[in-house]
């Protein structure tokens, strides 16, 4: 089975802990291909940044489908531009907010997710919402930016760890979402840590992206997803008018 994972920011080194991620989640026999967006800004933090981010998530997408992937996961926790790549791909498209929050509702009641920073609580929330689980879920902010969780000397998972604490203390936590793919590499120390399931939202979607791929599932192109209509596009956004070639367009 090949997957394809891509990193809709444009921070390799970002990529290559989604990467370390997707391939531990990964069934024996799935290969892993892990790619970082080459146009958009450099972390994904609010509503603004990720409209900038989509183009580029697209482009990828589109190339990996046209190279043989089975099916895709965008990793930012955001679930960014995934209703745009669902009605464009013809292979399923997991987004790891869905993933994580579907696989927390599996071994646990009450759930809290706790992402980077507080302008990226609020569309979390919407999306909680969204799919389903507001009554089980809360969102918190350690108050960190993404880029951050790079950097071994910011203190940024000093703070992530505090806001777990609080959240397990306060919120009466029966599992911890880790509400951001830059904090992969985190979840099972923090697992052995806290006495309690903690979901990274990259392994929840590579495994429900194999699933579905097993089942012989894709998106429907019924309604919602249905193929964007042929149309011109003007400005920078000329290629966009025609997904077939999207992959070329780089």
């Amino acid at each position: 089975m090949h997957l394809l994972v891509v990193n809709p920011n444009t921070t390799a080194s970002m990529t290559e802990k989604i990467d370390a991620a997707a391939c531990l989640a990964a069934s024996p026999g799935t290969t892993v291909d892990a790619v970082t967006s080459t146009m958009g800004p450099v972390s994904i933090e609010g509503y603004y940044d990720e409209v900038f981010a989509v183009p580029g998530l697209l482009l990828e997408i589109a190339r990996g489908e046209r190279a043989g992937a089975q099916a895709a996961v965008i990793a930012c926790f955001d679930d960014t531009g995934l209703d745009a790549a669902r009605a464009m791909a013809k292979i399923p498209v997991v987004g790891i907010c869905e993933a994580a929050l579907s696989l927390a509702a599996f071994v646990a009641q009450r759930f809290t997710v706790v992402t980077t920073m507080e302008r990226s609580r609020v569309p979390i929330e919407h999306l909680v919402r969204r799919y389903g689980m507001a009554e089980r879920a809360k969102v918190r902010a350690a108050d960190i930016p993404v880029l951050s969780l790079e950097d071994p000397s910011s203190g940024a998972t000093r703070k992530l760890e505090a806001e777990i604490e609080r959240a397990i203390e306060e919120d009466k936590a029966e599992a911890i979402v880790l509400g951001c793919a830059g904090m992969a590499d985190l979840a099972a120390s923090y697992q052995h840590r806290y006495g309690l399931p903690v979901v990274e939202g990259v392994g929840a979607a590579v495994r429900q992206a194999e699933a579905l791929v097993a089942l012989g599932l894709s998106t429907s192109k019924r309604g919602s997803y249905a193929s964007p209509v042929s149309k011109p596009y003007s400005g920078l956004f000329e290629n966009f008018a025609r997904v077939e070639v999207l992959e070329t367009k780089r």
